[in-house]
């Protein structure tokens, strides 16, 4: 969604970058370029105002402090400063002194509230609670029957009945305290545009469940009207906070950069794909972080730890360097690479990588991560172990079976045994380093000063003219695989 953005704040910060004084004109021409590019990323004009006058004031005259040159300071400058735009400090529920805790979600029709109360409901679970759905969303065909389906993929109850949205709030709110759940979410009806029974009806069930968390679902591909809207909800029904739903599609970013600053509520939650996992709390300062192209290494830590087993992750690090990896150690940390997400969206979380894939054709296909898997499918548990083995007619039947070329299986084999070969070299010298420094046998024998070191200094050489990217991937400039990175890359747990 940000990336027209960051791409714009890039070229703009770049050239501000090394400037050794700041004058008046500097910083007029440098906040004209950010304003274009906010403008252009849709963003309400009282917030581009805003975020102006804040860095004009901060950055005008600014001199060397510490490590930071002036230009260097202004980019730190416009990082602070649209993280406070973006909200700032990342809102954290709180939780009823008497449970449950009630949530009430609102939002026009096609916004997301029925998916986002089932992944909301996943995330309550995961943080320990017990939580409760209420669809009162009685209006939209099998709106209940969706919230049903998507609830029982994550065993959590829904109460609904045949009667009216003040009725169904009431009930089930009896009903969650009966069950003794911590946590109810109550789904209401939509419209497509703002109107009087729409807004006469949230608020009755408002006054019924008296909510301890009243959370506005916002579209975040509909730009400024995201602000109309939440300002007009806002009016009637105090909101806590905002929940911006479609984060990762194409609109220009306009209402996650508006809401805050307009509304006076921030933004809680942010939804980023189809699937019930792809939903978290929203860190305004690790999204500024990315629109700057300065990565988010928490985020991605985070997921790692989610998606890799550590022990399995250790084990698989200890094969690789014994020079055992088999490619099916290579497929287990693929599938666990790909729980963390959409690779291009992990790509965007490395400090760097949008820069690396400047002027790469298209981002990486996940369809070419299916042909690798394919290839390793269609090998035999012992071709797997020791794909050194695969002759010519293995080769037509691996490719045959997994849909590709026999040249595909030849370079995926020939680059996986360059990595094992380089990675076994690294752990071997490795081991030889840190067994002369333990005190081992002959220590300093025969040598002034003893010392056991067997190799320089620092990490083992890699010959960096040797391309280890692997089949259908291609390679990102400066030499870095297309997107996906080598098994083993640092450590698995934390990439």
């Amino acid at each position: 969604m940000f990336e027209s953005l960051s791409s714009r704040f890039e070229g703009v910060l770049k050239r501000i970058r090394g400037k050794g004084r700041l004058g008046p004109e500097d910083v007029e021409e440098f906040l004209g370029e950010l304003r274009l590019a906010l403008l252009e990323a849709d963003v309400h004009l009282s917030v581009v105002h805003t975020f102006q006058d804040r860095i004009r004031e901060r950055a005008v005259g600014v001199e060397v402090s510490g490590a930071l040159n002036p230009g260097q300071q202004v980019v730190k400058i416009v990082l602070e400063e649209l993280t406070e735009v973006l909200g700032g400090e990342t809102h954290r529920l709180t939780y009823a002194s008497k449970p449950p805790t009630v949530v009430l979600l609102a939002g026009l029709q096609g916004s997301g509230k029925t998916t986002t109360a089932a992944k909301l409901a996943r995330w309550f679970k995961a943080q320990g609670r017990n939580p409760m759905l209420i669809g009162a969303d009685l209006q939209r065909p099998a709106a209940v029957e969706q919230l049903r389906t998507l609830a029982a993929r994550i065993d959590v109850p829904v109460f609904s009945e045949a009667t009216d949205p003040v009725s169904v709030a009431r009930a089930g709110l009896a009903d969650a305290r009966s069950l003794g759940r911590d946590v109810v979410i109550c789904d209401t009806a939509g419209r497509l545009a703002i109107d009087d029974d729409l807004m006469a009806e949230v608020a009755e069930v408002a006054a019924v469940l008296d909510p301890d968390h009243t959370l506005l679902v916002i579209d975040a591909m509909i730009g400024q009207d995201a602000v109309n809207t939440a300002e007009a909800f806002h009016a009637r029904l105090s909101l806590d906070a905002v929940v911006l739903t479609k984060l990762d599609g194409d609109a220009r970013g306009g209402a996650a950069l508006s809401v805050k600053e307009v509304v006076g509520r921030p933004i809680a939650f942010a939804s980023t794909g189809e699937a019930l996992e792809d939903f978290d709390l929203f860190h305004p300062d690790r999204l500024a972080s990315r629109i700057l192209g300065m990565g988010d290494v928490e985020t991605l830590i985070e997921k790692a730890e989610e998606s890799f087993e550590q022990a399995e992750a250790e084990a698989a690090a200890a094969r690789l360097m014994d020079g055992t990896f088999t490619l099916d150690d290579f497929l287990e940390q693929l599938k666990a690479l790909r729980k963390m997400g959409p690779l291009s969206n992990i790509m965007g979380m490395v400090p760097g990588m949008a820069q690396q894939m400047k002027g790469v054709d298209a981002e990486v296909d996940e369809r070419r991560i299916d042909r690798i898997e394919g290839i390793i499918h269609s090998m035999t548990p012992g071709e797997r172990a020791a794909p050194d083995v695969i002759d010519g007619s293995r080769r037509a039947r691996i490719a045959a079976g997994s849909g590709t070329q026999p040249n595909e299986i030849n370079q995926l084999v020939r680059q996986f045994r360059e990595m094992r070969k380089m990675m076994k070299q690294m752990g071997g010298k490795g081991r030889r380093s840190g067994g002369g420094a333990s005190g081992g046998k002959g220590r300093g024998k025969g040598r002034k000063g003893g010392g056991g070191r067997t190799t320089a200094p620092g990490p083992a050489p890699i010959d960096k003219k040797k391309s280890l990217s692997l089949p259908g991937l291609g390679e990102t400039p400066g030499g870095v695989p297309g997107g996906l990175g080598l098994p083993g890359e640092g450590s698995p747990g934390r990439p």
